[in-house]
């Protein structure tokens, strides 16, 4: 089903698909969010809005994607598990598609422990995939998971996170294919700094045929310093940062630059490999950086669709 989403006409299309990020503020400002927008908007094809990411409470992610499209800018509403119920989910979906939403990143979320309220109460209701289930019921057959009929349609571009990265590895493909079935119609992976880890992955991916099933885009994360590039090698759960990359950042007389350099060649070599639609940039506290980046990887114009 066409959900009339741009990132959709984009990678239909056969373009090399760009997705940027933005984190909404901790406050009520919409002006941060057309502000952060505005920078973004020329460089990419969608812009994902985060559901409290890291389980901090910020502005809905719904209300900074309705923001966006009043910006004429085609966003993708991550949508977390962990907050939310069934109903909750439902009725924000619907909320969403009457906004001219038309993207949704399913995820679990971040436990709360990692947040500001660390003892707020988990609700998981649905897993991810599930909650993917549920969207194209919705979507397909007009139908709330009850059973009951839908006034409207769903037209939704369904999407989901992937971990290549993740142990017991060869396991990661399978559940790549759990999603897929699930209704999965795009994916977003964590950031890749092993290509050859990368590389072996969607050998496997191509191996089961899955890449002519999904849209993926490859995950990255611009580096701004040594000590960015150490604390995610040593605390962030599910990335691999290879030693020479790290060196690198450490050595470096403008850290920031070299940051941009990486990014640069790991956007050139995931080009490279065969399955891969697109990449989606996660600049974490430093989206100023992203037009810089795509321009100089030669991502710039981007398709008029």
């Amino acid at each position: 089903m066409k959900s009339g989403s741009n990132l959709e006409k984009v990678l239909t299309e056969g373009h090399f698909a760009v997705t940027s990020e933005m984190g909404p503020p901790k406050g009520t400002s919409a002006d941060f969010v057309r502000k952060t927008a505005e920078h973004l908007k020329h460089c990419c094809d969608a812009m994902n809005v985060t559901d409290n990411q890291t389980a901090i409470v910020r502005m809905s992610s719904l209300a900074a994607c309705a923001i966006l499209r009043q910006m004429d800018i085609d966003p993708v509403m991550q949508m977390v598990t962990r907050d939310r119920n069934r109903l909750a989910m439902q009725s924000d979906i619907l909320g969403a598609v009457a906004l001219g939403i038309r993207n949704l990143l399913c995820l679990t979320g971040d436990h709360q422990k990692f947040g500001n309220h660390p003892t707020a109460k988990n609700v998981h209701d649905l897993d991810s995939i599930q909650l993917e289930q549920m969207i194209k019921t919705m979507r397909d057959e007009g139908l709330f998971m009850s059973g009951d009929k839908i006034s409207g349609d769903v037209p939704i571009f369904i999407g989901a996170a992937a971990n290549p990265f993740a142990d017991p590895f060869e396991f990661r493909v399978l559940r790549l294919a759990k999603k897929i079935k699930a209704g999965g119609d795009f994916i977003q992976t964590q950031a890749v700094f092993d290509i050859p880890r990368f590389t072996k992955w969607m050998e496997m991916v191509r191996d089961q045929g899955l890449h002519e099933q999904v849209y993926i885009l490859a995950g990255l994360i611009p580096m701004k310093s040594a000590g960015m590039a150490r604390y995610m090698k040593k605390y962030v759960a599910g990335l691999m940062i290879p030693d020479e990359l790290v060196k690198r950042m450490a050595g470096a007389s403008d850290a920031k630059e070299e940051g941009v350099n990486i990014a640069c060649e790991l956007i050139e070599q995931i080009r490279d490999i065969p399955g891969v639609r697109g990449i989606h940039i996660m600049a974490v506290a430093w989206e100023k950086i992203v037009p810089e980046i795509v321009e100089r990887a030669q991502l710039l114009p981007r398709p008029i669709v």
